[in-house]
């Protein structure tokens, strides 16, 4: 790799380094839901860690969520995106993470008086733990949260979820983890990939997770998931040029669901880097501190 890749990845570790040191403490609300964590215990609820960060918020399991399903309103909490690419036949979308979300919720509140039910991809995933506390902390009630997530119900309920447009949907088409483990670097082996310029690197974080730090200067496009038309023109380039496409995002989850678009674009080249921009800067801590 060439030198100034490696001095740019020092300054980075640098600038790693004093944004950890300022960064601020948890917030009043997360701060409370750790204090209640430590009082149910360390092995509480240990498939599903965020009902121990929300352990005042509803939930329903999977099955009661199915038998109740024409009776509530059912919320997709996750990114236009993701829900796009699979969502629960007849959700409405609105991502826990816009702006307007409590403003939404009221508006639907006001034209529906059934209970709501809340979901997102599930078991790790906190949106829909986190939309369904803001609802309550605002006012709307009669909110529960379903955190087995889109897929345990997908492959469930083949003929209520929606896949790329179509319903029902083969349970086959579901992207299985081994099927993902193929197409995973690790940080290490993924700025090797970039380094050899034949690649067009994504970097799919949205602003605030950026925090203004790129990873890779002068090599990477910056894409979000709320710009599909982006998406398509960089998975087209791909296929035209017949380069590799190397894709990270904040943690390694949200590029998964990309993963469904570029199989059925028959993409024939792609990876993704194992653990998102985090797993990038452990290395370089590992790196650094040696």
């Amino acid at each position: 790799m060439h030198n100034h890749t490696y001095t740019y990845r020092y300054l980075l570790a640098l600038a790693l380094a004093a944004w950890t040191l300022l960064a601020a403490p948890v917030s009043g609300a997360y701060a409370g839901a750790a204090g209640s964590e430590a009082r149910l215990g360390p092995r509480a609820s240990d498939e599903f860690p965020g009902r121990r960060l929300f352990p005042t918020t509803p939930i329903i399991e999977l099955e009661a969520f199915h038998a109740k399903r024409d009776r509530v309103v059912v919320v997709d909490a996750r990114s236009h995106y993701e829900y796009q690419v699979l969502h629960i036949k007849g959700a409405i979308n609105i991502p826990v993470a816009s702006a307007d979300f409590v403003a939404r919720m009221r508006e639907l509140r006001a034209k529906d008086r059934r209970p709501i039910v809340t979901y997102c991809n599930g078991k790790t995933c906190l949106k829909s733990y986190e939309a369904a506390y803001k609802c309550m902390s605002n006012g709307i009630a009669n909110v529960a949260a379903y955190d087995a997530g889109i897929m345990d119900w997908a492959r469930a309920y083949p003929e209520q979820s929606v896949l790329l447009g179509r319903s029902p949907i083969d349970p086959k088409r579901l992207i299985a983890r081994s099927d993902t483990a193929k197409h995973l670097l690790s940080p290490e082996e993924f700025e090797s990939r970039v380094g050899e310029r034949d690649a067009i690197v994504m970097d799919m974080r949205d602003v605030f997770q950026r925090d203004a730090i790129s990873i890779f200067v002068g090599r990477e496009h910056q894409v979000h998931f709320n710009e599909p038309d982006k998406i398509e023109r960089f998975i087209q380039r791909a296929k035209r040029q017949r380069k590799p496409l190397l894709v990270y995002d904040e943690v390694g989850k949200q590029v998964l669901w990309l993963q469904y678009q570029l199989e059925d674009e028959n993409v024939p080249e792609y990876y993704f880097m194992k653990g998102g921009a985090e797993g990038y800067y452990k290395y370089l801590r590992g790196i650094y501190t040696k």
